[in-house]
């Protein structure tokens, strides 16, 4: 084994904020506290504090606090008028939620390819899908970037569709100070625990301009009762206007996002800081088909690097004591859950050419510059031994 190999045997998880959260700690404890005084521990007056922090933060008019980014995304669109069996253009490549939150919501997803740069839905593609019942598009911003939020709006304009923004990853996303989910319709966040603005549990969040979709999104999420429920304990008197669910946010995890939140520009500048790193130590490697390049309006919840024989080089770093995790193992429209669309391997060669490729390298504050150089170590010498 080369020298460099054993050298740089390290022990790295993928994601962990245990020294993060050791620094925040007192202020979250003091929110905590304050959620216990106060008695309401879901729906309360901490996730009211969280919402008005998180829309002058993003700029939303409106926001709205739900147990789940998936959940974000079911209400949003139930909100905004999906009709059951609407069709909703979705890319072929992202998380499942992307895909089963318009099934959930009562639609029908249509997949379209997505662009090999930075894999936003391909505005193209989006305008091939649509057809005569098609009234959604939903663009997925991923890993470090805003998918072609502006060529999917021209799409949109001419094809008539209402654009849904999966944002779910995208805090601090921006783009003509316009930030992430606020492009179309409205959008999302998902504050679980790995995510740039992570809680402790799971959490996500609406983003809107639009009164009548957050009056409508809000009622929904509190079992479809409208009024000012937030706060109230316990409003079960609360007239029910819709057929909503439970998906209120709970207090704790406000009381830990509105802590984090504090530092959350902090922590995109240290995540673009190792990105950087990643970029400058990976460019040039054989074996490495590609590296993000950090941009203006560039945030990195992940570092997802192209690369050969991936799965190998996977094995190869977890050997070494570096978690890795693969963004995503396989298309949606080749997901069994969505066997009934008829799709066949080879109908969005660009999600798939990703799904065979990508790999996702750790990515997160409590890195150091040194664990970046040793995990580029490791790639180095896995691509070095099998060309010898």
């Amino acid at each position: 084994m080369p020298p460099e190999v054993s050298a740089l045997a390290v022990s790295l998880s993928f994601f962990t904020q245990s020294n993060t959260f050791e620094q925040v700690w007192p202020v979250i404890r003091r929110h905590i506290i304050e959620v216990i005084e106060n008695g309401k521990y879901s729906h309360g007056r901490k996730v009211a504090e969280f919402e008005a922090a998180l829309a002058a933060y993003t700029g939303a008019r409106f926001v709205i606090g739900v147990n789940s980014g998936t959940d974000a995304l079911v209400l949003l669109l139930r909100a905004a008028g999906l009709r059951p069996g609407d069709e909703v253009v979705v890319p072929a490549f992202s998380f499942g939620a992307s895909a089963t939150s318009v099934v959930l919501a009562g639609g029908r997803p249509v997949f379209a390819d997505i662009e090999p740069v930075g894999y936003g839905i391909d505005p193209a593609a989006v305008e091939a899908a649509a057809g005569e019942r098609t009234r959604f598009v939903m663009p997925t911003h991923l890993f470090s970037q805003l998918a072609d939020i502006d060529g999917v709006l021209r799409v949109a304009r001419r094809c008539g569709l209402i654009v849904i923004e999966d944002s779910a990853e995208a805090i601090g996303m921006r783009r003509g100070g316009t930030h992430a989910g606020l492009f179309g319709t409205g959008g999302v966040l998902s504050f679980f625990p790995t995510k740039t603005l992570g809680a402790i549990g799971d959490a996500g969040a609406v983003l809107t301009g639009d009164p009548r979709i957050a009056e409508t999104a809000d009622a929904l999420r509190h079992h479809g009762r409208f009024g000012a429920t937030i706060g109230d304990f316990p409003a079960i008197a609360t007239t029910t206007g819709l057929p909503g669910v439970n998906s209120k946010m709970d207090d704790v995890q406000a009381a830990v996002l509105l802590a984090k939140l504090d530092r959350l520009d902090g922590d995109i500048a240290r995540r673009a800081s190792l990105a950087t790193r990643y970029t400058e130590s990976l460019e040039g490697v054989t074996g490495v088909r590609k590296v993000p390049l950090p941009r203006r309006d560039s945030v990195f919840y992940v570092y997802v690097v192209e690369v050969d024989s991936r799965d190998d080089l996977a094995a190869h770093l977890s050997a070494n004591g570096v978690q890795t995790e693969i963004y995503y193992p396989a298309p949606l429209h080749l997901q069994p859950c969505f066997a009934e669309l008829g799709h066949r391997e080879g109908d969005f060669p660009n999600a798939e050419n990703a799904c065979r490729h990508t790999l996702a390298l750790p990515l997160y504050p409590d890195m150091s510059t040194d664990d970046v150089e040793q995990v580029c170590g490791l790639i180095r010498a896995f691509y070095q031994g099998r060309r010898a």
